[in-house]
C-alpha cells in the first residue's frame, strides 16, 4: 500500500484535492474568496510534492508507468495550473461555481497524468477522454455569452472526431500486431503500409489536440470564446501534456518506423509554422492574435521532436516550462485588461504604458520571450528547439525554421510598439490588480529571466533522461 500510495501520488492528491471540493460544495456556502486562498494553497502542496520521492516504476502490469522525468513533467502541469488559479483570482471571485471550475479542471487535470503515464493504448484512450471532455464544460462556463457556447460546441465536436480517428488508429494497430503495450508494440513494427496507415491515424489525432496545421481550425475560435482562465488552460496546460506524450510515444512506440514519421513532422511543422505567423499577423483580437502564436509555438516545438534523441526530449520539456511563464504572462495581462475595461482588441492597448506600466513590462517580456529574443528564456528555449532538430543534418529544415522566427518578431513587436509607442488620446486607465494576480505575474516575470540565464535548470532536465 505504501508503494502504491508513493508511486500514485500525483494522481491520489488530485483525486483528494476534488473529492474535497465536492464536499465543499455539498456543504454550506463558503465565499468564493476563501474558497479561492484554500484552492490556491492546496495547489502549491500539490506542486511541491511533485518534487519528493520519485522514481522509476510500473504498476497494474506495466498499464501505469512513472519515472523523475515523467514526475518533472507532471510537476510542470501542476506549476501552471497554480499560477493559473493566482492569475484569474479576479474572474474566479466573480464566477458563481467556483468549486464546479476546479473540479472540472483538476479532473482534466487527472486524465492527463494518467495519460502521461500511460503503458499501454487502452489506458492511453481513456485517460485522453477524462483529459478532454472536462475541458469543453470549462469553454462553456461563461454561460450568459453565446459566443462561449459555439465554443464548446466547435471543442466536442472537434475532440469527439479526434477521439474517434485515434480509436480508429488503436484498431487498426492492434489488428495488425494484437498488443496495445507499449513495450511488445516497437518489436512488431515493420513500416508495412497497413501499419503506416494506423500510424497516420494517431498522428492526426495528436494533431488535432495540438493544432498542428491543418488540424487548426477549432483552435482560434475556441479561444476567443472561453473565458480567459480556460483559454489559458487549453493554450499552455492541454498543449504542453500532448507535447509530452506525443514525444514519448514517438520514440517509445514508434521508433522503429521513425523515417515514416520524421518526415511528417518535418513537413507539417513547416506548414504550422507558417500558417500560424501568416495569420497571427492578420489578428486584431488578442485572443485570436495568442491563438495564432501558439499554433506557432508548436511547429517550433515540432521542430524538437524531429531530432529523435535525448536531446529532443530534453529540449521540448525545457520549453514547454519556459512557455508556461511566458504564455500565462501575456494571457495574466490580457485578462486584467479586459476585466478592467472590457477590452479585447490589439488597438486598444496602445498608450498603455502611460496608464499601466506594471502590465506594460510584463506584457512585453512575454512577448519577448515568444518571439524568442535574448536575454529571455524563450531565446534559449527555442535554441535548443533548433540546434535538436539540427541533429539529423536538414539544414534547409532548420533554415526555414529560424527564418519564421525573424517572421515571428514583427507581429510580437508590433503588439510592444502600440503598448510603449503609440499614442492614444483614451487609453486604458490604470488598472486595480488584484494582490494574487500580481504575485502570479511576478513569478512568471521572474520565471522569463530566471529559467534563461540559469543554466542549471536546463542541466537538471537533462539529468532526469
Amino acid at each position: 500500500m505504501s508503494e502504491f500510495i508513493t508511486i500514485m501520488k500525483s494522481e491520489l492528491i488530485l483525486a483528494g484535492i476534488i473529492f474535497l471540493l465536492l464536499f465543499i460544495k455539498l456543504s454550506k456556502g463558503i465565499k468564493n474568496e476563501t474558497l479561492l486562498g484554500i484552492i490556491q494553497l492546496l495547489l502549491l502542496v500539490n506542486f511541491i510534492a511533485g518534487f519528493f520521492m520519485n522514481f522509476e516504476a510500473g504498476m497494474f502490469d506495466n498499464m501505469y508507468q512513472t519515472s523523475p522525468m515523467i514526475a518533472f513533467q507532471k510537476s510542470i502541469l501542476n506549476l501552471g495550473v497554480y499560477l493559473i488559479s493566482l492569475l484569474f483570482a479576479d474572474w474566479f471571485n466573480k464566477t458563481e461555481h467556483l468549486a464546479e471550475f476546479f473540479i472540472l479542471m483538476l479532473s482534466a487535470l487527472l486524465g492527463m497524468f494518467l495519460l502521461l503515464s500511460s503503458g499501454n493504448f487502452l489506458m492511453f484512450y481513456l485517460s485522453l477522454e477524462l483529459a478532454t471532455i472536462p475541458v469543453a464544460a470549462l469553454a462553456n462556463f461563461d454561460l450568459q455569452k453565446k459566443i462561449s457556447s459555439e465554443a464548446a460546441m466547435k471543442m466536442i465536436l472537434s475532440s469527439a472526431f479526434s477521439s474517434g480517428i485515434l480509436l480508429f488508429g488503436i484498431s487498426i494497430l492492434y489488428g495488425v500486431t494484437g498488443t496495445i503495450s507499449f513495450a511488445e508494440l516497437p518489436a512488431l513494427l515493420n513500416g508495412s503500409t497497413i501499419q503506416i496507415l494506423a500510424l497516420v491515424f494517431l498522428f492526426s489525432a495528436f494533431a488535432f489536440k495540438l493544432s498542428i496545421v491543418p488540424f487548426h481550425l477549432w483552435t482560434a475560435d475556441v479561444y476567443e470564446g472561453s473565458p480567459f482562465a480556460v483559454t489559458s488552460f487549453l493554450s499552455v496546460i492541454s498543449k504542453g501534456a500532448i507535447a509530452f506524450v506525443f514525444i514519448s510515444t514517438l520514440y517509445k512506440v514508434f521508433q522503429p518506423m521513425h523515417a515514416v514519421w520524421y518526415n511528417m513532422l518535418m513537413v507539417l511543422s513547416i506548414i504550422t509554422m507558417i500558417i500560424g505567423n501568416l495569420f497571427a499577423l492578420r489578428q486584431q483580437n488578442i485572443k485570436r492574435f495568442l491563438a495564432f502564436s501558439s499554433i506557432a509555438q508548436v511547429g517550433f516545438i515540432l521542430v524538437g521532436i524531429s531530432s529523435n534523441a535525448a536531446e529532443g526530449t530534453s529540449s521540448v520539456v525545457y520549453f514547454v516550462l519556459i512557455y508556461v511563464f511566458s504564455n500565462l504572462a501575456a494571457f495574466g495581462v490580457a485578462a486584467t485588461i479586459a476585466s478592467h475595461s472590457g477590452k479585447e482588441r490589439i488597438e486598444d492597448y496602445k498608450g498603455l504604458y502611460q496608464t499601466n506600466p506594471f502590465l506594460s513590462w510584463v506584457l512585453a517580456l512575454a512577448l519577448f520571450s515568444l518571439a524568442g529574443i535574448p536575454p529571455t528564456a524563450g531565446f534559449f528555449g527555442k535554441l535548443f528547439l533548433l540546434t535538436a532538430g539540427a541533429s539529423q543534418a536538414n539544414y534547409a529544415f532548420i533554415t526555414i525554421a529560424a527564418l519564421n522566427m525573424i517572421v515571428s518578431l514583427y507581429y510580437y513587436l508590433r503588439v510592444i510598439r502600440s503598448v510603449f509607442m503609440d499614442k492614444n488620446e483614451n487609453p486604458v486607465s490604470k488598472a486595480t490588480i488584484n494582490p494574487y494576480t500580481k504575485f502570479g505575474l511576478i513569478i512568471c516575470g521572474a520565471g522569463i529571466v530566471l529559467t534563461g540565464l540559469l543554466s542549471w535548470v536546463y542541466d537538471y532536465i537533462v539529468s532526469l533522461l
